[in-house]
């Protein structure tokens, strides 16, 4: 990530993902308000104008997504964001984008469900944003940053990587990724977006040749070529955008799997294990879509355990297992409805697991 950055300042992770979508190039948002996220649409409203951007409240999340929909067609790449029933309000939207070849950028800072549920952190729209975008065969590309710093960074960068894959992009963020204020090291606002993307609907309009945006294709045959089309940039993404980090012990005898707020903990955690003589070490998912598998594979195959820490009743869990192939043992900790785990009853956990390997 090269781009010029003015000093660092301090924000919270709403208002660090909002900078980062006007420095990465959005210039027209579409939002309605739901708590943890509120000050996102808010920092919109209030800078967007700045450069020349369109920030528009719509009267539901359904009405946003649609207009999502009409500005990536006219050749943008338009941003929304939400939180967990606001996200599942969208589903149809999405769809439509996936299935029209849009691009958009998604955010989505989860609180506790299911239902209204509250307005605490949580993790458990994982399977929502990662096993597709409502109907049929569409998945959007996911990256889970775990600081206001990433949350800036990866928002950013959000808006070319829709742009290269066609395809929308979500940032995963919880409510206490949300809420929290760190330093950040804020991108300059340099980049402008003009209406001259492939995609963009045409005819007539600013002398650009005739083509038609949609999703309704009624010969099943050309609705396969389409998916198919769609899957080849999924697959090209995998090849691109695999993306993880790992800290910790050289050689584990526990490997720990967790992403977003919940790998902050963890890294305290295996801080304090390894003090009561655990050796473990964190791998951390930052693209949840494509997810890395092969990495974590190989992993699996050379530690005794993975200890799979998730704020939900374990969704994550079942990619872990994937990755794992039978390889290892995979064991699940977590607290559900927007509680939180603590490092010291991971660390607790991992003493745990050590003393039952025999």
């Amino acid at each position: 990530m090269s781009e010029s950055t003015r000093e660092a300042v301090l924000l919270k992770g709403n208002e660090a993902c909002a900078e980062g979508a006007i420095a990465g190039g959005c210039r027209y948002f579409f939002g309605y308000p739901i708590t943890p996220q509120n000050q996102i649409p808010e920092y919109m409203a209030r800078h967007l104008p700045e450069v020349g951007g369109v920030y528009l409240q719509a009267e539901s999340e359904v009405a946003a997504i649609n207009m999502v929909i009409g500005a990536a067609a006219a050749g943008t790449i338009p941003m929304t964001s939400s939180s967990s029933p606001g996200i599942s309000l969208m589903q149809e939207g999405l769809s439509y984008l996936v299935g029209c070849e849009l691009p958009c950028v998604l955010v989505n800072m989860v609180r506790g469900g299911p239902g209204l549920g509250n307005i605490a952190p949580a993790q458990s729209d994982y399977w929502m944003s990662t096993r597709g975008l409502g109907h049929g065969d569409g998945r959007s590309l996911v990256f889970a940053p775990y600081s206001v710093q990433e949350i800036h960074d990866w928002t950013a960068e959000a808006f070319d990587i829709a742009a290269r894959y066609r395809l929308p992009v979500t940032i995963l963020g919880d409510a206490a990724l949300a809420q929290v204020a760190e330093p950040c090291q804020v991108r300059l606002r340099g980049k402008t977006v003009a209406l001259e993307h492939e995609w963009a609907v045409g005819g007539g309009l600013q002398g650009r040749e005739r083509r038609i945006v949609n999703s309704l294709w009624v010969q099943p045959d050309v609705m396969e070529q389409v998916n198919l089309r769609i899957a080849e940039r999924l697959k090209q993404a995998s090849a691109d955008l695999t993306l993880w980090q790992e800290t910790g012990s050289a050689e584990p005898a526990i490997l720990v799997c967790a992403y977003g707020v919940t790998a902050r903990v963890a890294e305290t955690a295996i801080e304090w294990a390894a003090e009561r003589g655990v050796a473990a070490r964190l791998f951390r998912p930052i693209s949840l879509v494509p997810f890395p598998y092969a990495p974590l594979g190989e992993w699996a195959g050379r530690v005794r355990k993975i200890l799979v820490l998730e704020l939900s009743l374990g969704q994550m869990i079942e990619d872990v297992r994937l990755a794992a192939a039978g390889r290892c043992e995979v064991e699940f900790f977590g607290r559900a409805g927007g509680q939180l785990l603590y490092p010291e009853e991971v660390a607790d956990r991992l003493v745990a697991m050590m003393a039952t390997q025999g």
